[in-house]
């Protein structure tokens, strides 16, 4: 993981928010959940499941969500909770929580065209393949089903730390 500092920046790639090790392990559970996905596929996801929670980390109060496949990288991420826990921190300290819920009606185009555009804001560019909507014809399909929406994206609340205020 980059070295933390008061201001962290992102690195060139974001799967180098993590070792090597750990995105090993979080691509291979993605191919766990889709046993038909290729490995590269699989890392793919992950990269922008990196780069999701990182847009959210450096953008406390803006709703934000990810793909459909995309968050089935991030599902991948939180399962390794030690992982996850030590990037959020790494990020900022804002945990960035996921609230699942799907509905097919839940596709927003802004909520994904915003998320986006932070994320080129950190300096890197979303996987245009990877962060489309919902669709019969995506790229891959994926087990992940939650469809965030106005109601649920994912919204971070800054919070001050203990001995910080």
């Amino acid at each position: 993981m980059p070295q933390a500092g008061p201001d962290p920046k992102p690195p060139a790639l974001a799967r180098m928010l993590i070792t090597d090790e750990r995105f090993t392990s979080c691509r291979k559970a993605v191919t766990d959940a889709n046993p038909d996905m290729s490995e590269e596929m699989a890392g793919r996801i992950v990269e922008e499941a990196l780069k999701f929670v990182a847009a959210c980390s450096a953008n406390p109060g803006v709703g934000l969500a990810p793909s459909r496949i995309v968050d089935e990288g991030w599902h991948a991420l939180i399962l390794h909770t030690v992982t996850y826990a030590e990037l959020c921190e790494w990020l900022g300290g804002d945990f960035v929580h996921h609230y699942p819920g799907y509905d097919p009606t839940h596709y927003d185009p802004p909520i994904l065209d915003r998320t986006r555009e932070k994320i080129a804001e950190l300096g890197w560019k979303a996987d245009p393949e990877l962060w489309g909507p919902p669709s019969d014809e995506a790229l891959v399909s994926v087990a992940a089903k939650c469809q965030h929406a106005p109601e649920c994206t994912i919204v971070i609340t800054p919070r001050p730390k203990p001995g910080l205020v």
